[in-house]
C-alpha cells in the first residue's frame, strides 16, 4: 500500500530534527500534542472542536503513514468488503480545515514532563501545554518458542492486513491462535481469500467473555460448517519452522501446518511511553473522571487508561471517555463515570449480543429461548427483577432493549413471563398467553418436526391423551426437538383444564425430556456434544445443572465411544479426582486388584505409600479390595506414581464404573469347588474394568453353590456348578437388598464371558444414570433382559461386540495420566485463607 499524501520515510527526516526543539508558530493559544493518530485520539479531537473549535492549536503525531481510520473495520478490508479508503475515518483534508498539524510514521518515544516537551523517534521535539496520550493498545504475544519466526504476525493494524493478504495470495494453510473477535475475524478473511484456516483456542468456549457455553457452541458449529477447522482447549507448544513459519505445535503433540500464523490471543493497553514518563500506571494509564492523569498537565484516553480499576477495548466506553475530557478541556467538567458495556458484533457474518454479567450465580434466574431449527439462542438473566445480563445469538434485534434495562435498573416483574420474547411482544405483556394459543387456527401447525396441526394435538388431546408424553405418543408433536412444549402443554391446558396428567418424570427442570427421550434423540439426531444436545433438545437453561449434565456426559459417552471427548467439568468431584473425598477433606486411594489377587510387591508399594505419605488408615473392603486414607489431595498423583511403579491400576472406587469382581478360591484350594472361581474372575475383570456405567456395578464369582464371593446380590454373579457356569442379574447389598434373578446357565468360561458382556452393555445403553442393575431389572422385567440376552443370539453378539469395542477406548489407567501431569492444576495446594484484616495486616 502506498503511503498517503506524499510522506517523507521517517529516516529522511532524523537528521532534520535530531536534538532540535521546533518552535511554535506565532500563535497565542495553549498547545495540545496529542500521542496517537488512533480512533480514540481523534475522537478527543473531534469533540473539543465541537465544543470550542479555536481555543487550542493541535499537533497530532501518529506511528502509522496513514490518517486515521477505522480500526474495527479492518476485517472487512481483510475479507475483500471493504478497501481502505472506505474505512478512513478523518481524511487529510478534516486535518487542514480544521488547523491541525499531523506527523505520519513518527511516534513519541519520550516525554519531558518538567520541560513539557516530547520526542518523536525522528528526534523532533515539541513543547505542549496541554499532553494526551491516546497510544492504545498493544497485541499480547504469547511467549513460546517460534514467536518471532517469519510469518508470525498480530492482528491490529492496516500493515498486519497488508502482511496477511499476501500470504493469502500465495494461498496455503493459516493459524489463527485466538479464539476472541479478532481471532475469529481474521481466521474468516484468510478463509475467504482461500486460505485453509485452523483456530486454536485455549478456553474451551469461543469469545468466553462474550459468549456463554451454549452461544459459544453454535457459533464454532457455524463456523465450522463454513469449512474452518476450531481447536477449542488447545494449548499452543510452540511455532516451528526453518527460517520462517511451518507450524504449530499443541502440548498435545498434535501439529498443524502452517504458512501463516496471526497471533489474537488478546491487548493490553500500550503504557511503555507513560511508565517511562514517570506517570502512575497500573493496569493501564490512570486517570481520574476527566481523564486527567496523575501530571495535572497530561491526559489520557481510550484502550490505554485504566479508570476506576476498569480498562475498555470496546468503542463504546471510549467515546464517553472522549466527551468527558473535552468537557474538561473547554471547563464544562462532566466527568466520566465508567460505562456499563455491551457487545453487539457480527463475527464472521453471524450475529452474537451479550451485555452485563451472564456468569448467574446465587439469586440469579436464567430465562432461555432456543429454536434449533432458525439457530437462535436467548438468555435473559434476571436478579432482583431486575435484567443483570443478556446473551443473544443468530437474532440480535431486541439487543439494545436488553441492554437498555440492564443500563436503567428497570424492573422487570410485570413482563417477566414475556421478556425472552423481546420488546414487540413483552410491550403487549397483559395479554392471557393461553388466548393466543385459542385463536390459532385448526390448521396451524403447532410442531414443525413432525408436521402437526392444533387440531390434531387437540383430536388427540379428546381422544384420550392427558398427557405430555401421551401426546407424544399418539401425534408426536413435541416429540422431536421439544420447541412447541410449551405450545403443547396449552393446548393440554385449554381442552382437559384441570385434568391434565403429570406424565413421566423427566431428565431434570431443564428439559421436558426424560431420560429415555434423549438417549433416543442422541443416537436418532447424531448429536456430538452437550451443547449441540441442550441446543437441539431446547434445553431451558443456558448450561444444564448437577442433575442433567453428568446424565448428558454419560449418555454421549456411551453411544459415541472413541469420538466423544469425555467432558470432566460435568462429572461428580470423586470421578474428576479419581479417588473418594472423604469429610476431612483428604482421599482415600483404592488400587485394582484382579479378582481380588495380590502379590508381595503390590502389598510391599502399598504399604510404602501408606508410610511415606502418612496414611493414618489402611482398610479392607467388602470387595477384597485394600483402602488406603488420608492422602492429601497435593500427594494423589505421586501416590498414583508409586502405585503404577507396582504395576497397579486405578480400582475405580470412586466412579460411576466397574468397581470389582469378588472371588472365592474356587476349585484350585477349595475342596468344595467345582470351577476355577478366581481365574474366572481375573478373566472378567480385566475385560469389564474401565467401563463408565449409569451408576457403580459389581460382579463377583462364586466356585460353588455355597456363594461365598456373595454373587446373588451382585449386578451380575456367576455361580460355578459341575456341569457350568449359573448366571445371575440385577442384586445388589445396601439399604435395600435384593437377591438377583436367575437370568439363564452355560457350559463354558467363554459363554460366561460372553454374556456377562452383553448384559453389561443392555445395561449400559438402556439405564437411566444413576439407576443400578436391581432397580432397572424391576422396571423393564427380567424377562425382557432374558429376551435379549438369552433367546435373541444375534442381538447378545451384538451387544458384546459394542461393548468390547466401547473397552478399547476406556482401558486407559487415569491414574497414570495424572500421575504424568495430565490435568496438574486440579492437584495443587490451596493455602489457607486468611482473615482479610490479617492478610490485610501481612
Amino acid at each position: 500500500m502506498e503511503f498517503q499524501d506524499g510522506i517523507e520515510p521517517q529516516e529522511a527526516l532524523a537528521a532534520d530534527y535530531e536534538d532540535t526543539l521546533i518552535a511554535p508558530a506565532q500563535d497565542a493559544r495553549e498547545h495540545l500534542v496529542v500521542v496517537g493518530n488512533g480512533m480514540a485520539g481523534c475522537r478527543a479531537v473531534e469533540e473539543l472542536l465541537a465544543r470550542d473549535a479555536g481555543r487550542y492549536r493541535v499537533t497530532i503525531f501518529g506511528a502509522e503513514p496513514h490518517v486515521n481510520y477505522n480500526r474495527i473495520m479492518l476485517s472487512p478490508v481483510l475479507a475483500g468488503e471493504k478497501t481502505f479508503d472506505q474505512i478512513v475515518i478523518n481524511t487529510r483534508e478534516w486535518y487542514d480545515d480544521n488547523g491541525i498539524e499531523l506527523v505520519t510514521s513518527d511516534p513519541i518515544v519520550a516525554v519531558d514532563r518538567a520541560g513539557k516537551t516530547v520526542t518523536a523517534k525522528s528526534g523532533r521535539m515539541v513543547a505542549y501545554d496541554r499532553l494526551l496520550i491516546a497510544t492504545g493498545s498493544d497485541p499480547f504475544i504469547i511467549p513460546v518458542p517460534g514467536k518471532d519466526l517469519p510469518g508470525v504476525i498480530s492482528f491490529r493494524d492496516m500493515n498486519d492486513v497488508d502482511l496477511m493478504l499476501a500470504a493469502a495470495d500465495k494461498g496455503g494453510d493459516a493459524v489463527v491462535i485466538g479464539g476472541g473477535l479478532l481471532g475469529l475475524e481474521a481466521a474468516h478473511g484468510l478463509a475467504l481469500r482461500g486460505m485453509k484456516v485452523t483456530v486454536i483456542h485455549l478456553m474451551p468456549t469461543l469469545m468466553e467473555r462474550q459468549l456463554d457455553e451454549a452461544a459459544g457452541w453454535l457459533l464454532k458449529s457455524a463456523l465450522e460448517a463454513r469449512g474452518q477447522t476450531i481447536l477449542t482447549g488447545a494449548d499452543t507448544a510452540e511455532i516451528y519452522g526453518e527460517g520462517r513459519v511451518e507450524g504449530v505445535r499443541l502440548k498435545d503433540g498434535r501439529e498443524i501446518p502452517a504458512s501463516i500464523v496471526v497471533m489474537a490471543v488478546g491487548i493490553r493497553p500500550a503504557t511503555a511511553l507513560a511508565r517511562e514518563a514517570g506517570l502512575e500506571v497500573g493496569r493501564g494509564i490512570k486517570v481520574d473522571d476527566h481523564m486527567v492523569t496523575s501530571d495535572p498537565a497530561v491526559l489520557a484516553v481510550g484502550e490505554c487508561v485504566e479508570h476506576d480499576g476498569n480498562v475498555y477495548g470496546l468503542v463504546a466506553p471510549l467515546w464517553d471517555m472522549c466527551r468527558s475530557l473535552a468537557d474538561g478541556l473547554t471547563d464544562r467538567h462532566s466527568g466520566y463515570r465508567g460505562s456499563v458495556t455491551s457487545t453487539k458484533l457480527k463475527v464472521a457474518g453471524l450475529d452474537v449480543f451479550s451485555a452485563g454479567d451472564f456468569s448467574g450465580g446465587e439469586g440469579c434466574e436464567d430465562i432461555v429461548l432456543r429454536d434449533a431449527s432458525r439457530g437462535v439462542y436467548k438468555r435473559v438473566v434476571v436478579k432482583d427483577s431486575k435484567v443483570v445480563g443478556a446473551v443473544l445469538y443468530g437474532d440480535t434485534a431486541d439487543g439494545n432493549w436488553y441492554f437498555d434495562l440492564l443500563r436503567k435498573g428497570e424492573d422487570v416483574s410485570d413482563i417477566r413471563d414475556f421478556l425472552i420474547l423481546g420488546q414487540a411482544f413483552a410491550s403487549g405483556g397483559t395479554a392471557d398467553p393461553l388466548a393466543a394459543v385459542a385463536a390459532l387456527a385448526d390448521d396451524a401447525e403447532v410442531c414443525g418436526c413432525n408436521g402437526v396441526s392444533k387440531g390434531q394435538v387437540v383430536a388427540s388431546i379428546t381422544d384420550g391423551a392427558c398427557s405430555l408424553d401421551a401426546v407424544r405418543a399418539t401425534c408426536k408433536a413435541s416429540a422431536s426437538c421439544g420447541s412447541c412444549t410449551g405450545l403443547v402443554e396449552s393446548l393440554l391446558a385449554l381442552t382437559l383444564g384441570e385434568d391434565v396428567k403429570s406424565g413421566p418424570k423427566t431428565l431434570c427442570k431443564c428439559t421436558s425430556f426424560t431420560h429415555d427421550d434423549v438417549r433416543r434423540e442422541i443416537v436418532a439426531q447424531e448429536m456430538r456434544s452437550i451443547p449441540e444436545v441442550m441446543q437441539k433438545l431446547h434445553w431451558s437453561t443456558p448450561d444444564g445443572c448437577s442433575s442433567c449434565r453428568p446424565a448428558l456426559n454419560y449418555y454421549l459417552l456411551c453411544a459415541l465411544p472413541g469420538e466423544y471427548e469425555d467432558d470432566q467439568q460435568s462429572r461428580f468431584v470423586n470421578e474428576r479426582m479419581h479417588a473418594n473425598i472423604q469429610k476431612d477433606g483428604t482421599y482415600s486411594v483404592v488400587p485394582r486388584m484382579w479378582g481380588g489377587l495380590t502379590n508381595p510387591r503390590e502389598l510391599r508399594a502399598i504399604a510404602d505409600v501408606v508410610e511415606k505419605y502418612d496414611a493414618p488408615m489402611v482398610k479392607v473392603t467388602g470387595g477384597q479390595r485394600l483402602d488406603i486414607f488420608g492422602i492429601k489431595k497435593e500427594d494423589l498423583p505421586a501416590v498414583w506414581a508409586d502405585l503404577n511403579a507396582a504395576g497397579m491400576v486405578s480400582g475405580h472406587a470412586y466412579g460411576k464404573s466397574l468397581r470389582t469382581v469378588k472371588t472365592c478360591v474356587g476349585s484350585e484350594w477349595c475342596r468344595f469347588g467345582t470351577q476355577d472361581s478366581t481365574g474366572l474372575g481375573v478373566k472378567t475383570e480385566r475385560m469389564t474394568w474401565g467401563s463408565w456405567m449409569p451408576h457403580k456395578f459389581k460382579i463377583a464369582v462364586s466356585g460353588c453353590p455355597r456363594n461365598c464371593a456373595e454373587a446373588t446380590i451382585k449386578d451380575f454373579g456367576i455361580v460355578c456348578v459341575d456341569s457350568g457356569y449359573e448366571l445371575h442379574v440385577g442384586g445388589n447389598g445396601g439399604i435395600h437388598v435384593r437377591a438377583t434373578d436367575f437370568l439363564c446357565k452355560v457350559a463354558t468360561e467363554q459363554e460366561a464371558l460372553d454374556y456377562c458382556a452383553a448384559f453389561t452393555q443392555l445395561y449400559r445403553e438402556e439405564a437411566r444414570y444413576l439407576e443400578r442393575t436391581a432397580p432397572w431389572i424391576e422396571r423393564v422385567g427380567v424377562d425382557y433382559v432374558k429376551q435379549r440376552i438369552v433367546e435373541d443370539d444375534a442381538g447378545r453378539e451384538a451387544l458384546r461386540a459394542r461393548f468390547l469395542y466401547s473397552q478399547s477406548f476406556s482401558q486407559e489407567d487415569p491414574w497414570a495420566e495424572r500421575a504424568a501431569g495430565h490435568q496438574a492444576e486440579l492437584h495443587q495446594h490451596l493455602e489457607p485463607l486468611a482473615p482479610q484484616e490479617l492478610a490485610a495486616a501481612e
